[in-house]
């Protein structure tokens, strides 16, 4: 069964990540540093959102994976792209 993430606040992020994922652990870092609130969600931890995380990839399970408050999705997108995408 594949669940669907509900959209984060006004203001922040959903993240989708795995412990292993340099990337990840670059924008989280970058994301705290410029003050954007995320929740993480670990898809190893949490296989039920593998689906969506592959449907958003075309197939693929890239991370991270971001969903704004619009319920829109981007994959390893910047900080610029992300503090754009929130009006910040």
């Amino acid at each position: 069964m594949t669940a669907t993430p509900v959209a984060p606040a006004a203001g922040s992020v959903l993240m989708f990540t795995t412990t292993w994922c340099g990337y990840c652990r670059r924008l989280k870092s970058q994301l705290a540093a410029a003050g954007v609130p995320l929740t993480e969600i670990d898809i190893e931890d949490n296989p039920e959102y593998i689906g969506f995380v592959e449907q958003v990839n075309e197939g693929n399970r890239t991370v991270p994976t971001l969903v704004f408050p619009d319920s829109s999705a981007a994959t390893n997108p910047s900080l610029a792209e992300v503090k754009t995408r929130l009006g910040l």
